[in-house]
């Protein structure tokens, strides 16, 4: 990888990744998140642009009411040592979906509608313009949110990558993660990355 690469997290958040979260995805990604990748990245001084979402009700085709601001299913793993700027926070799978009071917990929230354009205002000043850099994406879940915003970096041009480690499928099943990653739909859209090649790329250009 030649051009910069941006690393962008998605919803990694306590009712998603935490166990008693209302919709925990109990896969091994957590842990290698959590316990080899983070610390990793704090010691080499590399930072994370992270996306996470606000799902109150009401949300038109999707009954699930959970990541409410204030509460701790909102809250994000990523430590903010690591959290570069603000995070986007998005009210449904695909990034450019937002609200009126999105992550405000004083706000009672609108309806989902699309930003394409506020959006697009975010990745260049958190992730870089799509021929700066690599996009590698982690989080929950490869089958969902991820491959949503693999799609949307996609259509802007982005060169994007997943972190194959750091992702789980809502099953959590690791046969059918590998083989998500390997078919399509997903090989239409983004290519995955090891974390050992990753974590060398680091290494190399410290």
């Amino acid at each position: 990888m030649s051009r910069r690469t941006a690393l962008v997290c998605i919803d990694l958040q306590n009712d998603f990744a935490t166990r008693g979260g209302r919709y925990q995805i109990p896969g091994p990604s957590i842990d290698l998140m959590v316990n080899i990748m983070f610390p990793f990245l704090m010691e080499y001084g590399i930072s994370i642009a992270e996306i996470v979402s606000d799902y109150r009700q009401p949300r038109p085709g999707d009954d699930r009411d959970c990541c409410r601001p204030g509460e701790w299913g909102y809250e994000s793993l990523v430590p903010p040592a690591l959290r570069k700027g603000r995070q986007w926070v998005k009210s449904m799978n695909s990034p450019v979906w937002t609200r009126k009071g999105i992550g405000d917990p004083s706000v009672v929230p609108g309806s989902p509608f699309p930003d394409p354009a506020g959006f697009e205002r975010w990745l260049d000043e958190h992730v870089g313009k799509r021929d700066e850099v690599v996009v590698v994406l982690f989080g929950l879940t490869a089958d969902c949110c991820v491959l949503s915003t693999v799609q949307e970096l996609r259509w802007r041009g982005y060169d994007v990558h997943v972190l194959s480690e750091a992702t789980d499928v809502r099953s959590a099943d690791q046969d059918e993660k590998r083989r998500f990653l390997s078919t399509a739909p997903f090989i239409f859209w983004g290519r995955t990355v090891g974390w050992e090649e990753l974590k060398g790329s680091f290494e190399r250009r410290s």
